[in-house]
Order: C-alpha cells, then structure tokens, then sequence
C-alpha cells in the first residue's frame, strides 16, 4: 500500500510537470515550487523506512567519502608544501605521485568496506524481515489451533449437555412408566386385604 502511495504521488508529480505553463516546449517550463516541494516531501514520506534507512546510510557514506577526499586533498597539499620546500622538482612530482597513490589506495580501501558494511546491514535487515515474518505466521498458527481447541472444548461440552438432557428425558419417560404400573396395581379398599385390582 505503501509503494502504491509512491507511485500515486509520483504520478501526481508528472501530471504537475505536464500541466506546467511551457516557456520552451518539451526543454523549460515554469513550475509551482510549492506544490511540487509538497509532493516531493509527500514522496519521501511515504518511502518504506529500510529505503529510508538504506538513502540515510548512503548520505553518511557520501559524507565519509567527501571527508576522505578532503583528508586527501590536505593531505596531498602538505605533501606539496613539504616537498616544494625540501626537495627539487623531479623529487617533487615523484613524492606527489606516490602520495596520491597511496591515498587512491586508501580511498579506495574505505569505499570497499562501507561497500561491504553496506551489503552486510541489508543483509541483516533480509534476515529480521524473514524472522519477523516467520514469527508472525507461528503466532496465526498458534492462535488458529487455540481457537479450535476453543470450540472442540465448546462441542464436548455442548455434547455433554444433549447427553444429559437424553438421559433426563429417558429418566422422566421411565418414571412416568413407573407411576402409571404402580397406580395400576394400587389396592381397591372395596376388595379384601391382599386382594389388588388391576384396572
């Protein structure tokens, strides 16, 4: 639902360009900047948080790598202000040349491991999305086995009660039966004692 925010609000930034009033068609165009400030700022957040993360992670990638390439460039710069003052010219170009092959080599260094960091953390990020998610489905599956057991308690307990009222129905039909043979042999005071009439 996420992604499909992006996509509307990108749609919605496209639209906002096309509807623009063309100063030259189809090169230049002149444009509302608030509005499509708001939609860019739309777009941002509305971008998932692991893109979110991964944009901040190359923004400080792109900071330490500007560090480094200013570390070199000073760098680079008291190598020429040392060699110009101690060494000749030749000595000069050589000693640069391999000041800024080891600072290439440097940089280069660095670039590889925030490469490898970078790659890394993705794949930490590939590996809790796989947990959370198998977490979740354990959870949907306990739940769901809960609830049955729920209702196989509620029908045995439901079965119980049909058993019960069988067994009382069957109590009241026999204790019916017995009340009718038992008035059936009831003594007549009108016969001698002993003597049962049965009606």
């Amino acid at each position: 639902m996420q992604q499909n925010g992006v996509f509307d609000l990108l749609k919605m930034l496209e639209l906002s360009i096309d509807e623009s009033f063309p100063i030259i068609p189809g090169r230049y165009v002149v444009v509302k900047p608030k509005e499509i400030e708001t939609l860019i700022d739309r777009i941002y957040a509305s971008l998932p948080v692991e893109v979110q993360e991964a944009r901040a992670f190359l923004r400080r990638r792109d900071e330490l790598q500007l560090d480094a390439q200013q570390k070199a460039e000073k760098i680079i710069a008291d190598a020429q202000m040392e060699a110009d003052r101690k060494l000749s010219e030749a000595d000069f170009i050589k000693a640069v040349e391999r000041e800024g092959i080891r600072i290439r080599n440097q940089v280069q260094e660095e670039c590889e491991e925030l490469k490898r960091k970078a790659l890394e953390d993705a794949e930490n990020i590939r590996i809790q999305a796989s947990e959370d998610s198998m977490k979740i489905k354990e959870g949907a599956e306990l739940y769901a086995e809960q609830v049955l057991t729920n209702l196989e308690r509620d029908l045995t307990q439901l079965q119980q009660v049909v058993k019960n009222g069988q067994i009382y129905m069957e109590k009241l039909r026999s204790d019916s039966y017995s009340s009718k043979y038992e008035q059936k042999l009831k003594p007549d005071p009108k016969q001698k004692a002993g003597s049962f009439e049965i009606k």
